[in-house]
């Protein structure tokens, strides 16, 4: 959730915030006041409350017509004070409620607008001219079908519309893909994790996630646990209600997870493959750091994902998302989108998010600070970031992207060795 007080201090700043995002601006004032009646409700409660202590001595000392007197008021006070306390309690929710449905400050910088007005930062690497080739480009499911890679019929048979098997060489290439990535991270200092994919009401809500109104989430009402569509969930709720020591840097870690996702909005849209399912895996970079050092690290996330597509050899563009599109948590949302030859198209590979403080206070994550004597000084809101290195998604750019005339796809030489030296998939005899 957002900073309280730097809203209050700061008001126009969330204004122009909210205007970039397409969102209502008098939710400022709304949280405003609700502060207001809050600090009220409080200041009233605790008036009546000290009033009714002191009361009490007065019985104390009291006698006869007195004494009778004053317990008729104490008796009325008392009231009051129980009215006090129930509607303090009152406007402390109301606080909260529309605090948290306030979406996080967008950064400097951020394209205003919603879903198709983002920024092309830049074009890496140049797309096939595949008609030069004198061929024309087979989908992923055509060349997955022909490599025995993918079976889309028995997935639909088993579990339903949008699941799937990956198999043969169709496995091994995820796996594959996903070792390579985790090598990196781990070179880069993450640690390797693998996360639960079920969690608690509070874990997905602390993240930033409508647990009421979000239809792309698996709820599973008996145990009221919910099906994460990503590990950044279950990683970002690993340190809830902690104090971290960030003394030596960030607090990286790499989520390895199976991920759910209904894709309730997208009826009719990429249903052929495994562009767009239900379950995929994903790993997935989380990190911890101070407010100061967000935006690097944000930065160096991005260096990462660019790494991994440079390794998987995919021409690829990175976009600055717009404020509109960001979601409740984050501040700023760089995405790549890899090239995908049989739709003449850029569809989004990796997503790296910085959400400041935003997901911190709502999971109650803090650092120790130091005093400049070296001594511990008082604790304060991390930052969390995220972002893609692989997921089941990227097999539709590399199967595409590496494609032969004949069917078979070249092997991109970087993972290779995590192959057993393969140059070519081919189909099985």
């Amino acid at each position: 959730m957002i900073d309280i007080k730097d809203l209050i201090e700061n008001p126009e700043t969330y204004r122009a915030s909210q205007r970039a995002r397409q969102a209502d601006e008098a939710a400022v004032d709304a949280l405003i006041s609700a502060q207001e009646s809050r600090n009220a409700a409080i200041t009233r409660f605790e008036t009546l409350r000290a009033e009714q202590k002191s009361f009490g001595k007065k019985v104390a000392q009291a006698s006869g017509e007195e004494k009778q007197q004053l317990l008729a008021e104490v008796k009325e006070l008392s009231h009051q004070v129980k009215a006090a306390e129930t509607a303090s309690g009152e406007a402390e929710d109301q606080l909260r409620r529309l605090q948290g449905a306030f979406p996080n400050l967008i950064h400097e910088g951020v394209p205003a607008g919603g879903e198709d007005d983002f920024v092309v930062l830049r074009e890496e690497g140049a797309a096939r001219d595949f008609e030069a080739e004198g061929f024309t480009p087979k989908d992923h499911l055509e060349l997955a079908e022909r490599l025995a890679a993918v079976d889309m019929e028995r997935g639909a048979k088993v579990s339903g519309a949008r699941f799937y098997f990956l198999k043969g060489i169709g496995a091994r290439l995820e796996l594959a893909m996903m070792q390579m990535g985790l090598d990196q991270a781990v070179e880069a200092g993450f640690t390797p994790m693998i996360t639960p994919t079920l969690v608690r009401p509070e874990t997905m809500a602390g993240t930033g996630f409508d647990v009421e109104h979000d239809d792309e989430i698996y709820r599973l009402e008996r145990d009221d646990l919910y099906l994460v569509g990503t590990s950044e969930v279950a990683i970002a709720g690993y340190h809830s209600d902690e104090i971290l020591d960030l003394d030596k840097g960030p607090e990286r870690i790499a989520g390895w997870s199976t991920c759910y996702r209904r894709e309730a909005g997208s009826h009719g849209r990429d249903t052929r493959g495994i562009l767009r399912v239900h379950q995929f895996n994903k790993l997935e970079m989380f990190i911890y750091c101070s407010a100061e050092d967000s935006a690097a690290e944000h930065a160096k996330l991005l260096a990462w994902e660019e790494k991994m597509l440079q390794k998987m050899e995919l021409p690829y563009r990175v976009v600055d998302i717009a404020a509109g599109d960001l979601g409740l948590s984050a501040a700023r949302k760089f995405d790549c989108e890899a090239w995908v030859p049989s739709q003449s198209t850029y569809r989004e590979l990796t997503s790296t998010s910085d959400c400041t403080t935003f997901q911190a206070r709502r999971l109650n994550i803090r650092e120790r600070t130091l005093k400049e004597d070296g001594s511990k000084g008082p604790t304060r809101p991390v930052a969390t970031l995220n972002g893609t290195l692989a997921t089941t998604r990227w097999l539709v750019a590399i199967l595409e992207n590496h494609q032969q005339a004949d069917g078979t796809v070249r092997v991109p030489e970087a993972l290779r060795p995590y192959l057993g030296g393969m140059e070519v998939m081919t189909p099985p005899a």
